[in-house]
């Protein structure tokens, strides 16, 4: 099962069409994390003035697959070209390497290093966004979680899209057959990343965001997802339960049980449109 989930990320990332366009320039660092240094990758535009927003972007793969080299099948690069910004995407440690919480300590020590660099990177303190796809959603807000708790660094947005939060079946995840990730794989997935203590009532809520209780104090969420993938009932529940604690947030609801289908399917008519719905609320919130 393992071998044939690897190659079919691997087929997606080589079939996605590349968005990252040559306003964006690369630059890669080796910062220091709780497991010794760390890969970043940071694009940023070649022509900008002024200290921008700096994205967190933490990226999907279900806690074991993928890295930074997904970027451009991401909504990063778009957000960086249309409104500038500086995106930094850290190699966090994958389940298979280290279980959690080394990815949640790999985000934090990422993050950490935008802020304490941030004027050498170009980046505004007041304007850092973390954000995600899937299982990088769900370290953005487990990472916000963080964030707030320890009280060291503010993040003004968090964009946790189609995030996998609950370590726990739900309505939508259990039994669920869709496209590109379904209840088997979201099960082998958290099994590799919590490794004993799945099952048990001891995963803490910076391991499974769905485990809070005090959703107070976080920044402001947009996210989209469709009604028949597995992570559906997570967001939504995550999206109330902000609101419910006086956090704005908002969800796009779309039909259909393609698991990222903004990514794994960029020419359809969805997700160009929740492109585009991602974008005005970026702009609308980010303020």
């Amino acid at each position: 099962m393992a071998r044939r989930l690897l190659l079919l990320l691997l087929t997606l990332a080589l079939a996605a069409p590349p968005c990252l366009g040559g306003s964006l320039k690369a630059s890669n660092f080796r910062i220091d994390s709780p497991g010794g240094k760390m890969w970043v990758m940071v694009l940023r535009p070649r022509e900008a003035g002024g200290p921008l927003p700096g994205i967190l972007w933490l990226h999907g793969g279900g806690y074991m697959a993928w890295g930074p080299y997904i970027a451009p099948m991401t909504c990063g690069p778009m957000l960086a070209e249309k409104y500038g910004a500086v995106l930094v995407y850290p190699d966090y440690r994958l389940s298979w390497q280290a279980p959690y919480p080394a990815a949640l300590e790999d985000s934090y020590s990422a993050l950490q290093w935008m802020y304490d660099n941030a004027d050498t990177l170009g980046i505004d303190r007041k304007r850092i966004v973390v954000a995600g796809e899937s299982a990088g959603g769900g370290l953005t807000a487990s990472l916000c979680i963080y964030a707030r708790d320890k009280g060291e660094i503010p993040i003004a947005l968090q964009l946790p899209l189609y995030p996998m939060l609950d370590s726990e079946d739900t309505a939508s995840s259990a039994h669920n057959h869709g496209r590109f990730w379904d209840t088997r794989r979201n099960h082998w997935g958290w099994k590799l990343y919590l490794r004993e203590l799945y099952g048990t009532d001891s995963v803490s809520k910076y391991a499974s965001a769905a485990r809070e209780t005090d959703y107070s104090g976080l920044p402001p969420c947009y996210t989209f997802v469709q009604d028949g993938e597995p992570f559906f009932e997570e967001t939504l529940t995550y999206v109330r339960n902000l609101r419910e604690a006086g956090v704005e947030a908002s969800v796009d609801v779309y039909h259909g049980d393609a698991h990222a289908f903004d990514m794994l399917q960029p020419g359809s008519e969805q997700s160009r449109e929740a492109r585009k719905r991602l974008c005005e609320k970026y702009v609308e919130l980010l303020k």
